[in-house]
């Protein structure tokens, strides 16, 4: 007997990693040599601080018990002086901060709390799938705005603001941007305060990557009024290494802040004391933890570039964030070109197709790889350009 599944799951297909890597781990499985550059997933160790705060807490009394829906309150006043040091913000920890089991489960709990189905949402193209797969399991509908390099990859706001945005309920934002690397500056954060406003709609800043690989870390609540309108996403999971642990926050007004809290509180039970008191450990890590990943991330870095390079790509050294988003030479489709290598190379990296149309032609390298790993990649590229250059001179001699 067949049950029929929801309508809802024929607006979607299973995210790109989990099928992509079930393909790549029967590649390992047969031998195959595979380096993986494709995912976000920190391969370096949390801080000390944060391991021996979950050893010590699993002995506490009460531990194991269920725990709060909104984070112990001493979980809420550390993320409240994180903003606070780190980008200047207050927020109120009794009812402006709520903790999250990943951020990415907030973007379904901020959908479940302001989508009506009908609703259009402003989501950015290249941008996270996520935005766009929750817009449509929740019955909304994704309306994409252009990220395009000529424009640094910040949103025509003109151009949008000619548009007809009645329906238009909420706008995702990423700034750090992935997969672009794309700064985002206060002006254009300003801007997009000032569009929110304007066209009543909630403007949503996913915030993951403003420690890595920048030195001037940002949060869109720092801005005049941005409570009225904005709310903030941001996560332990690349900051802190701690991806595996799945801790969030979603930081705003009170009023957005409960109405959250009204669909969270029916999805968990709270979170495991242990992993609390573990981001506690990591929120009160000073300046120097972020100096020594992004020291180990520089080095990856440059050699990425390289790898780039090697293969014909072009790419922006003054982007941030976890990624080297790179372009490929006009012409090449990147499916193609990632499938090739794949198979050829037992190389893995992303197509940039996969973050919406404005990505077709890119590439994408994640810097959770050792330098050992890159080198070999880049080896193993030199080794099949010198091979080409030999059969080529043999061919022109015959």
């Amino acid at each position: 007997m067949s049950i029929q599944t929801a309508k809802r799951l024929e607006t979607v297909e299973e995210y790109y990693f989990s099928k992509k890597l079930r393909e790549v781990r029967a590649l390992a499985a047969s031998g195959k040599p595979i380096l993986n550059m494709a995912i976000g997933s920190p391969d370096l160790d949390p801080p000390r601080e944060v391991i021996e705060a979950i050893q010590s807490s699993v002995v506490q009394d009460g531990a194991h018990k269920y725990q709060s829906y909104q984070g112990i309150p001493e979980l809420r006043i550390e993320f409240s002086e994180f903003y606070k040091m780190n980008y200047g913000v207050e927020l109120d920890p009794e009812n402006e901060i709520l903790p999250l089991m990943g951020s990415k489960e907030g973007i379904m709990h901020i959908s479940l709390a302001y989508l009506n189905e009908g609703d259009e949402v402003l989501v950015p193209n290249p941008g996270y799938p996520t935005y766009t797969s929750v817009t449509k399991l929740v019955g909304a509908t994704p309306i994409f705005y252009d990220l395009k390099e000529d424009n640094g990859w910040e949103p025509d706001l003109e151009t949008l603001s000619k548009k007809d945005l009645s329906r238009v309920k909420i706008m995702w934002i990423n700034y750090p941007h992935m997969p672009t690397g794309a700064r985002g500056s206060l002006k254009t954060l300003e801007k997009l305060i000032s569009f929110a406003r304007e066209h009543n709609i909630l403007l949503i800043n996913d915030n993951p990557y403003s420690f890595i690989l920048n030195d001037n870390p940002t949060s869109i609540l720092s801005i005049d009024g941005a409570k009225e309108v904005a709310l903030e996403l941001n996560s332990l999971s690349k900051t802190f290494n701690m991806a595996g642990w799945r801790v969030g926050v979603v930081s705003g007004s009170k009023d957005k802040i409960e109405a959250i809290l009204k669909v969270k509180s029916n999805m968990d039970s709270g979170m495991f004391l242990g992993v609390q008191k573990g981001a506690i450990g990591a929120l009160k890590m000073s300046g120097n933890w972020f100096s020594q990943i992004n020291t180990i991330y520089k080095e990856r870095r440059q050699l990425i570039w390289k790898l780039a390079s090697l293969l014909g790509c072009t790419y922006d050294k003054t982007a941030t964030g976890m990624f080297v988003w790179a372009k490929l030479p006009e012409g090449i489709n990147a499916v193609e070109f990632i499938d090739n290598i794949l198979y050829q190379n037992s190389v893995f990296i992303t197509p940039g197709d996969i973050f919406g149309s404005n990505g077709k032609g890119y590439i994408r390298f994640s810097l959770c790889v050792t330098k050992e790993n890159i080198k070999e990649a880049i080896a193993r590229f030199e080794k099949e350009q010198t091979q080409f250059a030999k059969n080529n001179i043999v061919h022109q001699k015959s």
